[in-house]
């Protein structure tokens, strides 16, 4: 049987995925300009989504975000992982001993979607929130998992484009593979204010599915990044406190 997607579904994701990747209140002219969408389906379907509790607008109701049911079928899907309740130990272990905070996140294609964080007052700020998607090759999560694959599946997996997120972020294919080739020797990967100024991450994969999809990591700031000493403790416990947690996955056969 011929697959045809249905327009109305597919218009409605791509309204709520605009809504979501947007940290402020989109009006119906940018969003039309976004989306190209007709202005009429376009005011129908906000309309519509509004009533439904998916997207919410501001007291004028000409600028829309995403809503409170957005939120709680996002998480669904963490309730409905097991994963969940030993990952939130395993993070809040690691960010005790290393003093710095530490995320847990799993490849989606060439992104990676955050599921778990742990803050720690050591005055670095993180807006990678539980429920934020980062491209892959921007993130030393995002750079652990495509570590896991051949070079030729990471070409075929990442866009042809490789967007920059600061002056740091690596876009040079062959500057990433040599990255992802250190990786696969060292087993952590590192980014060092790819992805947000003043901040180094180091991560490494969790492998209880086979290939990996998930990694956890550890922020700092750069400075600290920079003393080798330090950098040595937090790889070893990020190691450490990963290896721990994928052992008790299996055993609690969570695949």
């Amino acid at each position: 049987m011929d697959y045809r997607p249905v327009k109305s579904a597919e218009r409605a994701i791509r309204l709520l995925e605009v809504l979501a990747a947007s940290p402020e209140l989109l009006t119906l002219p940018e969003l039309q300009e976004r989306l190209g969408y007709p202005r009429s389906s376009l005011y129908a379907l906000v309309r519509t989504l509004r009533d439904l509790g998916w997207i919410e607008s501001d007291s004028t109701g000409s600028a829309f975000g995403i809503g409170p049911d957005a939120l709680s079928s996002g998480t669904a899907y963490l309730d409905r992982d097991p994963a969940t309740t030993y990952v939130a130990k395993a993070l809040d272990a690691l960010s005790r001993e290393v003093e710095h905070a530490a995320h847990y996140a799993r490849r989606d294609g060439s992104s990676v979607l955050y599921l778990a964080s742990h803050d720690y007052d050591d005055g670095v700020y993180c807006a990678y929130q539980v429920g934020r998607r980062r491209p892959a090759h921007m993130t030393a999560l995002g750079k652990a998992l495509l570590a896991e694959l051949t070079p030729a599946e990471v070409d075929e997996l990442l866009p042809q484009r490789l967007t920059a997120a600061t002056e740091h972020t690596v876009t040079d294919r062959r500057q990433l593979h040599r990255q992802l080739d250190l990786a696969r020797d060292r087993g952590w990967a590192m980014e060092r204010e790819e992805g947000v100024l003043g901040i180094a991450c180091v991560a490494t994969v969790v492998s209880y599915r086979i290939p990996a999809t998930d990694a956890m990591s550890c922020t700092l700031p750069v400075e600290v990044a920079d003393e080798p000493a330090e950098l040595a403790k937090v790889t070893d416990a990020l190691i450490d406190h990963a290896r721990r947690l994928e052992r008790t996955l299996r055993a609690e056969g969570i695949r």
